[in-house]
């Protein structure tokens, strides 16, 4: 494959992972507390698998930005987003976009650092699209309540429940169906990829 073409493969990769995650802002399992179910961090793990840190950063910062702009319904709409981002747009962009680039990144690194495993391709792959779904819950629901968890909002949400509490209260179910179907659908995406040369 020569290096042009590479390019040209990469980038096609990129557009269409956007793509997806534009159709998924829409295709959000509501729940209690104003959260859903979203599958959104597929395509970070899938990026991360083929296009390394760059890709997981980039396509974690894609993810961001349509979570930001779904707070002002735009693309989808998040109405514990709505409710927020009047409490400040600052801290709701770094809840919502600066937490979706690192989990990027830290995807790409785990899946570098699997790599180096003597694990089956498909078992790596798997760990990989459950880190993103872990590493997503995790940045989004310490954020969300660090720099929210003083809004009257959060609080009545919260109901007078520790924030451990109110955390495995809003996030349990969810949480165990993203991170299962992420790592069945990254599994299986990424050993495809890697069959057509696509992964190296």
């Amino acid at each position: 494959m020569t290096r042009s073409h590479n390019r040209i493969v990469r980038l096609t990769l990129l557009a269409m992972l956007t793509a997806v995650l534009v159709v998924l802002g829409y295709v959000n399992i509501p729940q209690p507390f104003g959260l859903s179910i979203t599958f959104n961090m597929i395509p970070v793990a899938i990026a991360a698998l083929a296009l390394g840190l760059p890709g997981g950063a980039l396509i974690g910062g894609v993810f961001g930005i349509i979570s930001f702009l779904q707070c002002f319904g735009i693309l989808g709409f998040s109405a514990m987003g709505a409710a927020l981002v009047s409490v400040s747009p600052v801290l709701m962009f770094i809840q919502r976009f600066i937490s979706r680039v690192l989990v990027g990144i830290l995807v790409a690194l785990t899946h570098n650092a699997l790599k180096k495993t003597r694990m089956p391709l498909y078992v790596r792959y798997a760990i990989t699209g459950f880190s993103a779904a872990f590493f997503n819950t995790l940045f989004f629901m310490s954020l969300l309540v660090l720099l929210f968890g003083h809004t009257e909002y959060l609080q009545n949400l919260m109901a007078g429940r520790s924030v451990l509490a109110f955390i495995i209260a809003s996030v349990g179910i969810n949480a165990v169906v993203e991170m299962v179907v992420a790592a069945i659908v990254t599994s299986a995406v990424g050993t495809a990829l890697h069959r057509a040369r696509l992964i190296v």
